[in-house]
C-alpha cells in the first residue's frame, strides 16, 4: 500500500506563492489601466466611452458636480470662492436617469423623434434676437428645380452703385480669399417669378453667386484679393447622379484643386442663404434694411475651433460696427447635416448664411459690403500690416 505524500505547507512556499499571484495580479490591474487610459484619453479620436456615460456627462451642468462632489466631500463647497446653489437632488437624479431635462423639451422630443436629433446644432455665440427657434436652416430644392430651369423676373437685375476704391493697404496682387457656394442655385422668391414656395427658390443665374461677387468687390476695394468659384455645383450632381446632400462632397473637390493650384489662398467662403423668412433675415440699421448674417461651423472634425474663433471674431465685429447685423455663430453635427462643410481644409474656414428666401439683392449686398469691412478689419490687424501697405516679408 503507497502512501501519499505530504504537502508542503510549509510558511516560505506559501507566502511565495502569494506573493507570486499578487504581484501578477497587479501587473495585469496596471497594464488594464494603462490601455484603458490611453483608448480614453482626451486627445484620442476614437475613444471608447460609452455612449451612454458621455452624453449623460456632457448633458450635466456643473452646478449639478459640484453638489454632488459635495456630497462626498463637504470642505469642496467651502474651497469655492462663490458657492453655487445646487439643483434641487430630485432632478438631478431623474436627469442622470432618464437623461431628459424638465426644462428642455428637446430633450424629450429628441429620445421620441428620430429626426429631431439628427441635426444637432448649437448656438454658441448668439446675435441680437436670436435663438433656437430661429437658427439657419437649410431646405434640399426637389428634384423639378434642378432639371428645369425657371424663369427669373430681372427686377432690379440685383444691380447697384460701384464700390469706391477706399484703401491703400494691398495683398500686393496675391488673392488671399476663395469665395464658393455649395449650394450655388440657391436663389430669392422677389426674383421668381409666380413662385411662392420656398422650397422652389433655386434658379441657375439669379442667385447667391451674385452675393459672392459683391462680396469679392467689396474685399477688392479694402486691397484684399479675393477669388469667386461660380462652379455649377448642382448641374455636376445632376451629371453624377448625386443626391444633393452630396454637394459638399462634390465643391470640396473645388476647394482642393483651388488649394492646390494658389498656396496664397487661406480664407475660405461658402456663402449660402437661409431657407428662413424675412422676418428672421432682415434688420434694420439707421432706416435701412440689411440682410442677417449668421456663421455655420461643422463641429465633426479636429481643430473646428480655430474656425470656430474666426467666426466668432467676425460675429464681434459687426456687433460693433453693425450692431444687430450678424445673427450669430453656431455649430451643426449629426447625421442629417454634413458636420464638417469642407472647413477641415484650412483653419479659416467659414460658412456664411447672407439673408434669406425673400430678401433683395440690395439688402444682400449692404450686408456683403459690411462683411467685407468687418473682414478687411480682421485681416489687416492679424498680418500686422506695415506702413508701405504691403504684405510684410514672410508673408510673401
Amino acid at each position: 500500500m503507497k502512501t501519499a505524500k505530504p504537502t508542503d505547507n510549509r510558511p516560505g512556499m506559501i507566502g511565495s506563492g502569494f506573493l507570486k499571484a499578487s504581484t501578477a495580479c497587479l501587473l495585469f490591474s496596471g497594464l488594464v489601466f494603462a490601455v484603458s487610459g490611453a483608448v480614453a484619453f482626451p486627445g484620442n479620436e476614437y475613444r471608447a466611452v460609452p455612449e451612454s456615460i458621455r452624453a449623460a456627462l456632457s448633458n450635466m451642468k456643473a452646478e449639478g458636480l459640484y453638489q454632488l462632489i459635495g456630497l462626498e466631500n463637504h470642505h469642496f463647497h467651502a474651497a469655492l470662492p462663490d458657492r453655487p446653489v445646487p439643483p434641487p437632488l430630485s432632478g438631478l437624479l431623474f436627469e442622470l436617469s432618464t437623461n431628459v431635462r424638465l426644462n428642455d423639451p428637446g430633450s424629450l422630443l429628441g429620445r421620441e423623434l428620430p429626426a429631431f436629433r439628427g441635426y444637432e446644432g448649437a448656438l454658441l455665440t448668439a446675435g441680437e434676437e436670436t435663438n433656437n427657434s430661429n437658427m439657419p436652416i437649410e431646405s434640399p430644392p426637389p428634384i423639378e428645380s434642378l432639371r428645369a430651369e425657371q424663369e427669373a423676373s430681372l427686377m432690379n437685375g440685383g444691380k447697384m452703385a460701384g464700390i469706391d476704391e477706399e484703401t491703400r493697404m494691398t495683398t500686393g496682387g496675391k488673392k488671399i480669399v476663395y469665395i464658393y457656394f455649395s449650394h450655388n442655385r440657391e436663389s430669392f422668391l422677389p426674383y421668381l417669378d409666380g413662385v411662392k414656395d420656398i422650397d422652389q427658390a433655386f434658379h441657375p443665374e439669379q442667385n447667391i453667386t451674385k452675393v459672392g461677387e459683391r462680396l469679392k468687390s467689396a474685399l477688392e476695394a479694402k486691397g484684399i484679393g479675393a477669388a469667386v468659384d461660380k462652379t455649377d455645383i448642382q448641374a455636376d450632381l445632376s451629371r453624377k447622379g448625386w443626391s444633393y446632400s452630396q454637394s459638399y462632397d462634390q465643391s470640396r473637390e473645388a476647394v482642393e484643386t483651388a488649394l492646390a493650384a494658389d498656396q496664397h489662398l487661406s480664407y475660405l467662403i461658402d456663402i449660402h442663404r437661409d431657407a428662413k423668412r424675412k422676418s428672421d433675415t432682415t434688420t434694420e440699421i439707421d432706416d435701412v434694411d440689411f440682410a442677417k448674417v449668421a456663421f455655420i461651423i461643422g463641429a465633426e472634425h479636429k481643430g473646428y475651433e480655430q474656425n470656430l474663433s474666426f467666426a466668432n471674431e467676425l460675429h464681434n465685429l459687426l456687433e460693433k460696427k453693425y450692431k444687430g447685423l450678424s445673427r450669430g455663430a453656431l455649430t451643426k453635427e449629426g447625421s442629417l447635416t454634413n458636420g464638417k462643410f469642407n472647413q477641415d481644409l484650412s483653419e479659416h474656414a467659414i460658412l456664411v448664411e447672407i439673408g434669406g428666401v425673400d430678401n433683395t439683392f440690395e439688402e444682400l449686398y449692404r450686408s456683403a459690403e459690411a462683411l467685407a469691412e468687418v473682414f478687411s478689419e480682421y485681416y489687416w490687424q492679424a498680418e500686422k500690416v506695415d506702413s508701405s501697405g504691403n504684405i510684410p516679408a514672410g508673408k510673401e
